[in-house]
Order: structure tokens, then sequence, then C-alpha cells
């Protein structure tokens, strides 16, 4: 998975692209853990636009950030969710508790 990054004004945005499965999570929500300490956004934004494949560990990935993000006092928005990954995150409910868009 390819992570690219962009930080403006505390908001931080990350893309995400390539798969996102059980092989590389660990490695994405640690890497996301440093982002967020590092540049202490009030707002990230995750951009899942170029991701191919997403399985239930996205649902950990965004979960975690979504905390991380709540220990900050800001917040999360998961944007251009792909058809795929839309319907592993609907199954699993996240719409009541992330704004996906």
């Amino acid at each position: 998975m390819d992570v690219r990054i962009k930080s403006e004004d505390r908001t931080l945005t990350i893309c995400l692209c390539g798969d996102m499965d059980h092989h590389g999570a660990r490695g994405l929500m640690e890497q996301l853990d440093r982002l967020l300490e590092r540049e202490l956004p009030s707002k990230t934004i995750l951009d899942l636009g170029e991701l191919s494949f997403m399985d239930s560990s996205g649902i950990a990935v965004i979960l975690r950030a979504k905390r991380r993000m709540e220990a900050l006092g800001g917040n999360l928005v998961v944007v251009n969710i792909p058809k795929q990954a839309a319907r592993v995150l609907e199954t699993a409910g996240l719409g009541r508790y992330i704004k996906l868009i």
C-alpha cells in the first residue's frame, strides 16, 4: 500500500493507494499514529479514492484513526470511497460513527 500525505493549516490529508488488507493494516496503523502525533491536526481526511481493495482490517484502521483524532480533540472524515470499500464500511455500520463522503 502506498500512502501520500499533505498537511496544511492543521488539516492532514492521507491518500491511501492500493490494497488495504490484513498484511499492511498493522504497519498502516503505526504509520498513522506517528503522523497524528507529529502533525497534531484538528482535522484528518482519509482519501480512499485510489484504494483498489479493502477488507475488514480497513475498518480497524479507520476506527483507530478516529479514536486518535478524538484524543486530539479533532475529527476524521473519510472521502472518495470506492464501491467495494463502501460495502465493507456500510456492512459494519461505520457511517453511524464516522463521516463518510
